[in-house]
């Protein structure tokens, strides 16, 4: 990491639950500024006052590319600079299997899921550049094996997204940027109630808690410039 703690500013899109807001409070506690990135303003106000510190609140929609583009300007107006993106924000579909799966699901999880880190990337690449700078991304394990649980717009875009990251990785290493996957097993965050059936309260406290990849954030972030995880596997230990 190029810049000290007190002029490090991180980017985390999916801000206003979850990973996206553990990762924020944590990164904000250690006395970094943070963008906090998500489709519900009232939600990362939330976030904002979890976290205190130098936090500010951008909504939008990342499945939105103009919208993307507005966003990244302000952040950069904001802060003058980025050290590290972290990218968490996702959904899924209940009807998720090749029986049921509407086109018009399909494309919504693609839109919010491979698209819009797709966007914020470019968008903020340039100042990612400046300060020699690392993004994570929050993936899944449907990420690196299909699994019928996650369904097919979810496992298509997860492995894009695999792919996206390793695509930053080799050409971008040579300009001092440096890409994560983070790929999880089972997390309790809101999403799980996009399940057909969503998993009892019992069955969600043995699984990752949003905490746990945030710690792995910090980790992947916190490297010297030198080292890179390219693809870090976190899981439950009880499967």
């Amino acid at each position: 990491m190029s810049d000290t703690p007190d002029a490090a500013t991180i980017v985390v899109t999916g801000a206003g639950s979850g990973v996206g807001r553990a990762t924020a409070v944590k990164f904000a506690q250690a006395g970094w500024r943070v963008a906090l990135v998500g489709r519900g303003e009232e939600k990362l106000g939330e976030t904002a006052r979890l976290a205190g510190g130098d936090c500010a609140v951008f909504a939008c929609d990342v499945g939105n590319e103009t919208a993307v583009q507005t966003m990244a300007a302000a952040v950069v107006a904001r802060f003058g600079t980025v050290t590290a993106l972290v990218q968490s924000a996702a959904t899924n579909t209940a009807p998720r299997d090749w029986a049921q799966v509407s086109s018009e699901a399909y494309h919504a999880v693609m839109a919010a899921n491979l698209h819009g880190p797709f966007y914020v990337v470019r968008a903020l690449l340039p100042t990612l550049r400046e300060t020699r700078g690392t993004i994570v991304h929050i993936n899944s394990e449907a990420g690196l094996a299909a699994s019928e649980k996650a369904g097919v717009p979810y496992v298509a875009s997860k492995f894009g997204l695999a792919g996206l990251t390793q695509s930053i990785n080799a050409e971008e290493r040579r300009n001092g940027v440096r890409a994560v996957s983070i790929f999880p097993g089972d997390i309790n965050t809101p999403l799980l109630d996009k399940r057909p059936v969503p998993p009892p309260m019992d069955a969600r406290a043995q699984m990752l808690q949003p905490e746990d990849l945030a710690d792995s954030v910090w980790y992947a972030v916190n490297l010297p410039n030198r080292a890179l995880a390219e693809e870090i596997v976190i899981r439950p230990t009880q499967n």
